[in-house]
């Protein structure tokens, strides 16, 4: 069986089949046909580290992805990326765009890369359909052999540079823990046109897949790697950040065309493939397959799924753990504040640096009733109603970590050489000033 990856930048769960306000009409016609996940959670809320997780079946703080790519990180061992394990059981591994799990994508270990020379910031749409044409190209060549493609999309990552025709942004509804005001709106409905661009790139390689006879013989997996580039969203463990979109469609799937709502988690996604395709699951995976869930056999694999921040463009060490009724969040390091820097820039964040985010700080340790506070809005972790709760949760999150030999236990967070990292306090990550980097 072929596999095609495919994978948005930044998407959340913010797309047609979670929320009919996006038109994403390919999307949600890949969702109808397949399974679609409700529940699914990455492991890191930022770039790498969470595509890292998927790849290598590993949380970020044991791959070694703890921050992003382009900035100084790599993973320990590439042999372990998913790409060149299924290259030991004669798949030809082929990526067309988007990446982050190397500086360099011709460092990974794909047979093939295609990605357009041209900075993608540039014009995403032109980007992502360059490397989508590649991508129906090869379809359309002869294969000797299955192959694993990779189409990464620059959508819906920032800058969003127009908003369509279609959308009036007065008459927009916002997430829930963004104000709803006339700049909100306004990035906002540049999220939607990116979203609706991506689903256009998308749908073409999705409808050659057709053309060309393959769809029958592949399993389409359709992904992003963390929550949308807003506040309180990209780079925070609240289900804003953490929360992704799973699609995942093959023929003869006993659950096509329905919607689960077991917890799973991006790790899982490497096992499964493993047994789907019969293949010897590696010893050094953490997550669970999801093929009973897929076979309608079970409802749930997981008590609880796992994410963390260590790097993004600043230092912002937190973990969590997520069950279906608990989410608990710890931080760590010695500062307390808001990390401006970790904030994609944007009107929306314009708007909460205005309002005096930085006044304000985080609690350093969350519980949120997840039953009764699907929105994350009431901590309770020191209501002694929820103490029993919140020692399990406590504890749930300790053994994890001792059992996967975590570094955030000893407050010791690994630095790698030459490394790129703006101080805590800076606002801009793009900055040129050298006091903004330390």
């Amino acid at each position: 069986m072929n596999i095609l990856y495919v994978h948005t930048h930044d998407t959340g769960r913010s797309i047609q089949p979670y929320d009919p306000g996006i038109p994403t009409p390919n999307l949600m016609k890949l969702a109808k046909e397949g399974t679609l996940f409700r529940n699914a959670y990455c492991c890191g809320p930022t770039c790498s580290p969470s595509r890292a997780a998927l790849l290598t079946g590993q949380p970020p703080h044991m791959n070694g992805m703890y921050g992003l790519a382009h900035r100084g990180f790599s993973l320990n061992d590439y042999s372990k990326h998913l790409a060149n394990y299924l290259k030991q059981f004669g798949y030809e591994t082929v990526l067309f765009g988007m990446q982050h799990e190397n500086k360099n994508a011709h460092n990974i270990g794909y047979d093939r890369v295609f990605v357009d020379s041209r900075s993608e910031r540039e014009d995403l749409t032109r980007w992502d359909l360059t490397n989508g044409d590649a991508a129906i190209a090869y379809l359309k060549e002869k294969h000797d052999r299955p192959f694993f493609m990779s189409y990464g999309l620059a959508h819906t990552h920032r800058p969003f540079n127009e908003v369509d025709e279609s959308i009036d942004p007065d008459y927009l509804k916002v997430p829930h823990c963004l104000a709803d005001n006339a700049a909100d709106r306004l990035d906002y409905a540049g999220f939607i046109t990116s979203a609706m661009r991506a689903d256009m790139c998308i749908g073409r390689v999705l409808d050659a897949l057709d053309e060309t006879g393959l769809t029958d013989d592949t399993m389409i997996i359709y992904t992003t790697d963390h929550g949308i580039a807003f506040p309180f969203m990209k780079c925070n463990l609240y289900d804003t950040g953490i929360g992704v979109s799973l699609i995942i469609k093959y023929k003869g799937n006993p659950s096509a065309g329905k919607v689960k709502d077991s917890l799973v988690s991006h790790v899982d996604i490497y096992p499964t493939l493993c047994d789907m395709l019969g293949i010897p699951k590696p010893e050094w995976l953490t997550g669970t397959s999801m093929m009973p869930l897929l076979n309608n056999e079970k409802d749930e694999i997981n008590d609880a799924v796992f994410a963390e921040v260590t790097y993004h463009a600043a230092a912002e060490p937190q973990r969590c753990v997520r069950t279906k009724r608990y989410k608990y969040i710890r931080r760590y390091g010695d500062w307390k504040d808001y990390v401006p820097a970790n904030i994609d820039a944007g009107g929306s964040k314009d708007f909460v640096l205005e309002q005096g985010l930085l006044e304000h700080q985080p609690d350093r340790e969350m519980l949120f009733d997840l039953s009764l506070d699907a929105a994350e809005r009431n901590n309770v972790i020191h209501d002694p109603k929820y103490g029993p709760a919140a020692a399990m949760m406590r504890r749930m999150l300790d053994d994890y970590m001792e059992k996967t030999d975590d570094f955030a236990s000893s407050g010791n967070f690994p630095r790698p050489e030459g490394m790129i990292l703006n101080t805590v306090t800076c606002i801009d990550p793009d900055s040129n000033d050298p006091k903004d980097y330390e």
